[in-house]
């Protein structure tokens, strides 16, 4: 399989290619040149494997640069229960008899469905640079779950650093301390003076910089990352099949997304075959997307627009994976998505009304839905109430969102997100009480913190990785 840019450079090699690149050259993201699908029987053939078995099957077909053996070799030593927490890995369950189920993605080191696909970037990373006798250094960005999953895959490897980018102050005290209290050799956390937009902006910033990127070995792990899409994909599967619906009985899906990546992972499930119906969007306050899909517009917010919520990894104003949805949408052209983001850069907003565009958007099966602060505290308090079950907040968005948009006789799979230790101050405003944690978190708020503060400027950030890296040389 041969990966081509959104925006037109045809040539990005191979599966591991793009696993180590980031951005493509012109800017654009990495899409396979076609989508592989599995027929009914197929799919039927694939209910009853285990997770790492089922990962190989759905993530086969992408990835043909590295052997047979050696994939399932990785994807076993991913996907374990004692990572994981049990042998299904992404357990499905019920909420009583309200047609919603939790898919279950939380229960890896990080405590968030980011585990689900960076643990295996993390063995993958790893196996190539091994394999090509290389280094990479990542330089990511994070509104809270991604850089913790990041660094918990990524710390101890020998030819990986992480350069990780967060907003200052606009992540739970949790997720702060989950990430600053690591004090790893190949681990930088540096808070930016700025909102979860701006770190990404200075990520494709850096990434925009070929000479400077190709000095010092820049690669990318955040929703950007193929790999980390790919392997997303597989908990739909999982989710979908631990069911136990009819051959070809459709379900749907709501996502809580701020970037977009974890909701489009469902959209190349369906592309490959599996009988999702609705893929429903939940959105915050920051509701870029909700608009999008309700209005046909899709339109940056500006920084000072981007609200703090206690939703925060989804305080996000541009959705990068929102890329690969248009690319789709536009039959797979790349002139077409590069117009639209040259749009996008100048600050105008992309309208695809009354175009065939936003007729092909509303056959994907795309809704979209919001929540705000009181929704998602009265959500937590009556899932607890009702189902004796604590979710965090992101999660509450989805089944808040999932629940308007059941249909009768449809099975409505919400996707955790995080368990709720991560927001326990939310929590407790909604239940009254603090969410118990793993024993390995406790008192983690209190320990040293190990963090660099800079300003929202690129150079200054290009010299602080220089300089780190160089001193490692």
């Amino acid at each position: 399989m041969q990966y081509v840019s959104t925006r037109g450079f045809a040539d990005l090699g191979t599966f591991t290619d793009v696993l180590l690149s980031g951005l493509a050259p012109d800017g654009g993201l990495a899409m396979p040149l076609r989508i592989p699908t599995f027929n009914q029987p197929e799919l039927e053939r694939l209910r009853l494997l285990s997770y790492p078995e089922l990962a190989y099957e759905v993530m086969r077909p992408f990835i043909c640069d590295i052997p047979e053996a050696d994939l399932r070799r990785l994807l076993e030593d991913t996907y374990r229960p004692e990572v994981f927490g049990s042998a299904d890995i992404t357990p499905l369950t019920p909420l009583g008899q309200s047609g919603l189920s939790l898919l279950e993605l939380s229960n890896g080191p990080s405590l968030a469905f980011k585990d689900m696909a960076m643990q295996f970037l993390g063995h993958a990373f790893e196996y190539v640079l091994e394999k090509r006798d290389q280094r990479v250094n990542i330089l990511g960005a994070t509104s809270g779950d991604t850089g913790s999953a990041a660094e918990y895959a990524m710390r101890g490897k020998q030819r990986v650093n992480v350069f990780m980018l967060s907003p200052r102050g606009r992540m739970s005290r949790f997720q702060q301390a989950q990430m600053y209290s690591l004090d790893e050799p190949n681990i930088f956390n540096i808070a930016v003076e700025g909102v979860f937009d701006d770190c990404q902006d200075l990520v494709k910033g850096v990434n925009a910089d070929a000479e400077f990127k190709a000095r010092y070995d820049i690669g990318a792990v955040n929703s950007i990352n193929w790999g980390r899409v790919l392997a997303q994909a597989v908990y739909y599967f999982k989710g979908y099949f631990a069911l136990g619906l009819p051959q070809g009985a459709e379900a749907d899906f709501c996502v809580p997304s701020g970037n977009f990546g974890n909701v489009f992972a469902g959209y190349l499930a369906k592309m490959m075959g599996l009988p999702i119906g609705q893929l429903i969007v939940a959105s915050n306050e920051n509701s870029v997307l909700h608009e999008f899909f309700g209005s046909g517009i899709y339109h940056v917010w500006p920084a000072d627009r981007v609200a703090v919520t206690s939703s925060p990894s989804m305080d996000i104003g541009k959705a990068s994976n929102f890329e690969r949805f248009l690319y789709l949408m536009a039959g797979s052209d790349p002139a077409q998505t590069a117009e639209w983001w040259a749009e996008v850069a100048a600050g105008r907003p992309v309208d695809l009304r009354g175009t065939a565009h936003w007729d092909a958007v509303g056959t994907s099966g795309f809704r979209a839905g919001r929540s705000t602060h009181a929704d998602r505290l009265a959500t937590i308090r009556r899932v607890d109430a009702e189902f004796g079950r604590l979710i965090d907040p992101h999660t509450a968005d989805g089944v808040l969102v999932g629940a308007r948009f059941r249909r009768e006789g449809v099975p409505m799979v919400c996707l955790e997100t995080a368990l709720p230790a991560k927001f326990g101050e939310t929590v407790q405003e909604a239940v009254g009480r603090m969410p118990q944690r793993p024993a390995q978190f406790e008192g983690i708020e209190d320990l040293p913190r190990h963090c660099e503060v800079l300003p929202n400027d690129a150079e200054a950030l290009k010299h602080f990785i220089a300089e780190k890296l160089d001193r490692q040389d």
